[in-house]
């Protein structure tokens, strides 16, 4: 059975197995060059769209061991262009307290040894990374959820760390006076691989936790207390914590993908990053049974 096209993806993160009803919606395992992806295709704010979940729908793939090749490659091979991501983060700025929804622009990547090239023989191109995030998408977004009455803060630099665990204290504080926003384990490769193969990414974060806690960064700056806005500084993230928040935000965030998916314009073209035949060279490659 061929798997439909579609020219937008819903990547879920964290909490987000499944999107559409099974009576309604075609599942499939893609063969790729490295390896198998699940995808299910269904419609959602009258799209068809593509969904995958990172982790498996039982949350058993850890960050670091996710197939990011086979599921951006798969994704591509539908005719996706436009992907909107969701995902779990924790806030290390007081201004992403739990409970915020951001649209990260920026990334620093703290991962190592994932696979995060889909040009790393026969032929190098050189990724322009400076907007890893598409700019268009990013303003279809905001204005999106902006309309739906969301309250969303439209930008924000994500760092992303190896996982599974979460962080100490002393990085939390690290990211925070590198100037990074939010920490993640799972948007890189993700978001550079997608852009390897021309496809805009756009990501809905939910802060489930602030991480470490923040006071300990007060402390560390020498503040005298905690600032007011630090709604949940002294309560330290754990897996429990944050699958709980997630359960309880569950709907606001699918609403919110799915405003999302309603505003991207049908003719919508992403970024050309890469050359197309470079680009066409890998969706070539032959695939492995």
């Amino acid at each position: 059975m061929n798997t439909p096209t579609a020219t937008i993806a819903v990547i879920g993160g964290s909490g987000l197995y499944r999107l559409f009803d099974p009576a309604t919606s075609t599942s499939s395992r893609i063969a790729t060059p490295f390896g198998p992806a699940d995808v299910t295709v269904g419609t959602l704010a009258g799209r068809p769209v593509a969904f995958l979940t990172r982790h498996g729908v039982d949350h058993s793939v850890a960050p670091h061991l996710i197939n990011y090749r086979a599921n951006i490659w798969a994704l591509a091979s539908l005719g996706v262009k436009a992907i909107i991501s969701s995902a779990a983060v924790g806030g290390v700025s007081p201004e992403f307290p739990p409970g915020t929804i951001a649209l990260p622009d920026q990334f620093i990547d703290r991962t190592w040894g994932r696979a995060d090239t889909f040009y790393d023989r026969g032929s190098v191109q050189h990724l322009a990374a400076a907007d890893p995030f598409c700019p268009d998408l990013l303003g279809t977004a905001a204005s999106a959820l902006a309309a739906a009455g969301e309250t969303v803060t439209p930008h924000g630099t994500i760092v992303v760390i190896q996982g599974p665990r979460f962080s100490t204290r002393a990085e939390s504080v690290w990211f925070r006076n590198a100037g990074a926003h939010l920490v993640n384990m799972t948007l890189y490769p993700e978001v550079p691989l997608a852009a390897e193969l021309n496809i805009g990414t756009v990501n809905l974060s939910f802060v489930t936790d602030a991480d470490a806690g923040l006071a300990p960064a007060a402390r560390a700056t020498g503040a005298d207390s905690t600032p007011a806005n630090d709604a949940g500084a002294e309560e330290d993230v754990s897996a429990e914590l944050v699958f709980a928040r997630l359960a309880e935000a569950q709907p606001r965030i699918i609403a919110a993908i799915e405003a999302i998916v309603g505003a991207i314009p049908e003719d919508y073209t992403p970024r050309e990053l890469i050359s197309p035949d470079a680009v066409a060279a890998i969706l070539a490659l032959e695939v492995a049974e």
